[in-house]
């Protein structure tokens, strides 16, 4: 035995980075890596996932919480929604009514912000009906 040597596989960065990479994305399995690497040492993957891999700088939120608070939620989802589709109606409404203003500014040839209710404006209306 004194004549044997030990042999030592040093690996990549690159080619740990893969190995980890392929274990993170669900592509294999830590035992399917190692067998189809020829990765020798029960701990070797491990380490590398410990000092290489991303899911430990991922902070997992686990959230509990009680039936009526989840209900409150879905209460509040649904109120949201129904808010958005109405400032979405708003929205058309005031683009449809700033449309008509300014069909009627070039009709009347009157700025109707500027003399809103003035006689300018009545003076118009009345000149297009007589």
């Amino acid at each position: 035995m004194k004549g044997e040597r030990r042999i030592i596989h040093r690996y990549s960065l690159a080619f740990r980075q893969k190995v980890v990479a392929e274990i993170e994305a669900g592509e294999v399995s830590i035992a399917e890596a190692q067998k189809i690497y020829d990765i020798r040492g029960g701990e070797t993957i491990q380490n590398w996932i410990r000092k290489l891999g991303k899911n430990h700088l991922l902070n997992k939120v686990v959230r509990i919480e009680m039936k009526d608070e989840q209900e409150r939620i879905k209460a509040l989802e649904r109120q949201i929604k129904a808010l958005e589709s109405a400032l979405a109606k708003a929205q058309v409404k005031n683009v449809a009514l700033e449309s008509l203003i300014e069909s009627a500014e070039e009709h009347y040839q009157v700025d109707f912000k500027k003399n809103f209710g003035g006689k300018e404006c009545g003076e118009a209306i009345k000149k297009e009906q007589g």
